[in-house]
């Protein structure tokens, strides 16, 4: 005989109160501690682009990440649920950060979506997913369970793949919600603000590893690996110290954060953030606290988390080291005047139009006034090639 529903609501609560039982009480190390856990791993990928997989990205962001805070915070222990390409089982992940004491857990991810053109960074916290799409991506990495062995037993019956087994987290009070909502935040601003990556916003959904992780926990989702622009972003070097920069400064604020409530100042890390985020050549050791907005999301509509973004063109028409003024002569009767920062330049331009055929005739126009100037393209806030640009036009 079936459960009927007021009977599955009534096993899903026992569950929950089977899983904390063991991890109820645990001491406090004087060292704060730092696990990092590099999404899935070994033979299990994660998810798969043109050129790179989700395991091998994660890992390099975390080991980035756990060096620029062994290097610059002295009382910080960090602790790897991995450090190479091997398979970890998703319920030793928590018990890693259990058996440590974990202050603080971060688990690094990448998404995937059938539409190819999403695209951008979230941040989760733990939570009932009120949303089909929250719920589908808290899907997709439970669903790493169903390469263990006997993990209907391990996992007492949860299925990553049944809306039933996430009623669960409808019953959780999360003591760490409050401090793991405000990380979260820190995370999202200096992604969007440092690493200048979309703003998917703050979400929550329902994480195994995040569940039962006794501690403040997020789990970070830095782009699409199913977009090809981003995914040459999310596998290049660069990009994943950018990405590691900008966790590694809101990790700062956040520990600044904690370290003033509890009456003491770490002098490990403290860096003049208005200096900082002033400063294009910052070192990657160094915090640089972006202040940004992002979006707590707590219900949304699909079509709002699935983004959709034509490319747009642009007429680069001159270049400086030093930024110009806008009243300057040379753009006098310009329209559309914009500027972008690369490889230590200002570089101006004129027009916005997703068609590449209104800014090549602009081009025309302009040509003897700006002899030099050639068209540019962007994907959202990310430059990209114009033959790229065209094709993903059409």
């Amino acid at each position: 005989m079936g459960f009927n529903r007021p009977m599955k609501y009534f096993v899903c609560l026992l569950h929950v109160l089977l899983l904390f039982f063991p991890i109820l009480t645990y001491s406090q190390d004087k060292d704060f501690v730092l696990v990092l856990d590099a999404g899935h791993g070994g033979k299990d990928p994660g998810a798969v682009g043109r050129i790179s997989k989700e395991k091998d990205i994660t890992l390099s962001v975390t080991r980035m990440l756990g060096e620029l805070v062994q290097k610059n915070m002295k009382n910080v222990k960090v602790v790897y649920t991995r450090k190479t390409d091997v398979f970890v089982p998703l319920e030793q992940r928590a018990v890693i950060a259990n058996n440590n004491h974990a202050d603080l857990f971060i688990s690094i991810h990448v998404n995937a979506a059938k539409n190819k053109t999403a695209y951008g960074a979230e941040t989760y916290t733990l939570g009932l997913a009120k949303t089909q799409a929250n719920l589908d991506v808290a899907m997709a990495e439970n669903a790493v369970i169903l390469l263990e062995d006997d993990y209907q037993t391990k996992y007492l019956g949860f299925d990553p793949n049944s809306i039933d087994s996430y009623i669960m987290f409808e019953f959780m009070m999360d003591a760490y919600l409050d401090n793991s909502i405000t990380f979260a935040t820190h995370v999202q601003n200096q992604l969007v603000g440092s690493a200048k990556r979309f703003d998917r916003g703050v979400r929550q959904a329902g994480f195994w590893v995040l569940h039962r992780s006794a501690c403040s926990s997020v789990l970070i989702e830095l782009g699409f690996i199913s977009n090809y622009n981003e995914e040459l972003y999310l596998a290049s070097t660069n990009g994943q110290r950018e990405m590691a920069q900008a966790i590694y400064s809101a990790f700062v604020k956040y520990k600044n954060s904690h370290d003033k409530k509890l009456g003491y100042v770490n002098n490990d890390a403290i860096h003049d953030a208005t200096q900082q985020s002033g400063s294009s050549s910052a070192s990657v050791d160094q915090p640089v606290v972006v202040e940004a907005t992002t979006t707590l999301v707590l219900e949304e509509d699909d079509d709002i988390i699935t983004v959709e973004q034509k490319p747009v063109f642009k007429l680069q028409i001159t270049a400086s080291t030093k930024e110009l003024s806008p009243t300057n002569v040379n753009f006098k009767g310009l329209k559309e005047l914009s500027c972008y920062r690369e490889g230590g330049y200002y570089k101006y331009t004129v027009g916005a139009s997703s068609k590449y055929e209104d800014i090549d005739k602009l081009r025309v126009e302009l040509k003897k006034r700006f002899p030099d100037a050639f068209i540019v393209a962007f994907l959202g806030d990310k430059k990209i090639s114009v033959n790229e640009a065209r094709k993903i036009a059409k």
